[in-house]
């Protein structure tokens, strides 16, 4: 079984898009799955949509997305989990090439990461750094992230100490246990962030926290390029 984990806070927009390329991904794989779309405090229609996808829908009031992440894995049946974000789109080669590195051994995994529609000039030039040095780390992105059971529970899942970054220290610590693979066909994911906020708005919010580190990632209410809960009025399109 794969449970294929889905946090959402005010996701109406994106939601339905992100869940119809999960059925259609995870219907290729010779297994069963399931959706668990974890609304973590929407005050808009995202459980409703999720419940008419066909998802199983669990409700927190936390406003974190390890929080989130975590509650949906407890609910989950499945060995094999996915953590997928509600403004991502995956496809039928990320499910199957993840269960096959899964079943090889490695301990976890990601993907390489495209942004849909037209983002700014600068933009662009902070996605292509970004990607070089990233992913040459071997780091997982957190729109994607993959592992099988035994291996969420062995590392205590995502930590809840931190309101940003808990990809990377999840990553750290499935590498811990094994290799990890970083898929390179990428998945699709929306970038909304830079095209809502001004360039120094944005590199400001982005070079506090990396400069910060793992302190300034502990606290929401200086985060609010991640939690303010701007959305665009549109779903995501690659």
């Amino acid at each position: 079984m794969i449970s294929l984990i889905v946090p959402a806070h005010n996701e109406e927009f994106e939601l339905s898009s992100t869940l119809a390329a999960i059925h259609l991904a995870a219907s290729s794989a010779a297994q069963q799955y399931e959706i668990v779309v974890v609304d973590d405090a929407s005050t808009d229609a995202t459980p409703e949509i999720a419940a008419q996808a066909g998802a199983k829908v669990v409700r927190i009031n936390r406003r974190q997305i390890a929080a989130a992440r975590n509650a949906g894995a407890r609910a989950g049946l499945g060995e094999y989990l996915f953590f997928v974000d509600a403004d991502t789109r995956i496809s039928a080669s990320h499910v199957t090439q993840a269960i096959a590195a899964l079943e090889a051994g490695y301990a976890g995994g990601s993907a390489r990461v495209a942004i849909d529609g037209v983002i700014p000039p600068w933009g662009r030039v902070l996605l292509r750094v970004f990607t070089v040095l990233y992913f040459g780390l071997n780091l997982g992105a957190g729109a994607f992230l993959f592992t099988m059971r035994r291996n969420y529970e062995a590392v205590g899942g995502f930590d809840e100490q931190y309101f940003v970054g808990e990809e990377v220290y999840f990553s750290l610590a499935l590498k811990k246990l094994g290799r990890f693979k970083v898929l390179r066909e990428p998945i699709v994911t929306s970038g909304r962030k830079l095209r809502m906020y001004p360039a120094k708005q944005f590199l400001c919010n982005f070079l506090r926290v990396v400069v910060a580190g793992p302190r300034g990632a502990r606290s929401r209410a200086k985060l609010r390029l991640w939690y303010d809960g701007k959305r665009e009025k549109r779903a995501a399109e690659a």
